[in-house]
């Protein structure tokens, strides 16, 4: 990153540490199933502020993986909310099943080269 607050881009190459470290940051969000009070939101965090102006594509992968993980922490308050009329329940499970899809979706993606991009997210954190 420069100075200026300009983000470096990716250009569309990735080395296979880049590949992995991505892959990896995605994959950091099931830390969240050992650690539930936010386990899934500072793994990402932390693979981004470590990465950030080391690598692009890892960079853009971690903020992915970071804000999809912040999206879904939001969707679960809302779903724990909905639990007290019945309907939090099956939100809670369909959301589950996302976020594991899209977890793993985004590290295949990542470990190819590709930049991933989550549908119908919050982008929280830039």
């Amino acid at each position: 990153m420069s100075g200026s607050g300009e983000r470096t881009t990716y250009d569309g190459t990735a080395t296979k540490d880049e590949r992995n470290l991505a892959m990896f940051a995605h994959l950091s969000a099931f830390a969240g199933l050992l650690f539930p009070a936010g386990g899934n939101i500072i793994a990402p965090l932390i693979v981004w502020l470590v990465q950030r102006e080391k690598s692009a594509f890892v960079a853009d992968q971690s903020l992915e993986a970071l804000n999809f993980n912040i999206t879904v922490f939001l969707a679960e308050i809302v779903c724990a909310f909905l639990f007290i009329v019945g309907i939090g329940i099956v939100l809670g499970l369909v959301l589950g099943i996302v976020w594991l899809a899209g977890t793993i979706l985004g590290a295949i993606r990542a470990s190819e080269g590709q930049r991933f991009r989550h549908r119908f997210i919050l982008r929280l954190v830039h």
